[in-house]
């Protein structure tokens, strides 16, 4: 059972594209549109496996993809949407025309996580880094009610507590 292979795996090609590859599925895309891609290299007369060539189409021959360095304006889009939306490349993506969902993500992890992090921000939070206190956080017991629990920074020299969780643990035995 399960899914039919796309492809002949003996005879596809793999690695680089050749310029000639390239060219044969432009041409073809821009005959018959884009269509199956699982029948679209036969078709093109291409030894390349359906997803490869949608790959290839999608992050590198479109006629919109936008080429080169990202501007410093795309850098802040990017770090804002990514405060916002996190790791969904494709989400961002859709706010920047001409750049790829994988060419946004490399872009994140290569260079601007370190952007980030050179200006004292944590690119997962996008809040300042404060070397000086531990994100060691301890549960405990409130004094006052066994059922709440209370969050307390074990670095704070004050030892303020900060909001309060509201939790309600409950255990049930299976009937």
């Amino acid at each position: 059972m399960g899914r039919t292979p796309c492809c002949e795996k003996g005879h596809t090609n793999k690695g680089a594209w050749a310029r000639e590859e390239d060219e044969r599925l432009i041409a073809y895309i821009q005959a018959h549109g884009q269509g199956c891609w699982r029948s679209l290299p036969k078709a093109a007369g291409l030894l390349r496996c359906g997803k490869s060539c949608r790959l290839r189409w999608i992050n590198y021959l479109r006629p919109d993809v936008k080429r080169g360095n990202f501007t410093d304006e795309e850098d802040d889009l990017i770090i804002k949407l990514h405060s916002r939306l996190s790791n969904k490349w494709s989400k961002i993506a859709s706010r920047l025309p001409g750049r790829t969902d994988n060419e946004i993500k490399n872009h994140w992890n290569t260079h601007l996580k370190r952007k980030l992090l050179s200006k004292g921000i944590d690119p997962i939070t996008h809040r300042p880094i404060n070397e000086h206190v531990s994100s060691t956080i301890v549960l405990r017991e409130d004094t006052k009610t066994s059922d709440e629990l209370t969050c307390i920074n074990q670095n704070n020299a004050e030892g303020e507590k900060s909001p309060e969780l509201n939790l309600e643990l409950r255990i049930s035995l299976p009937s």
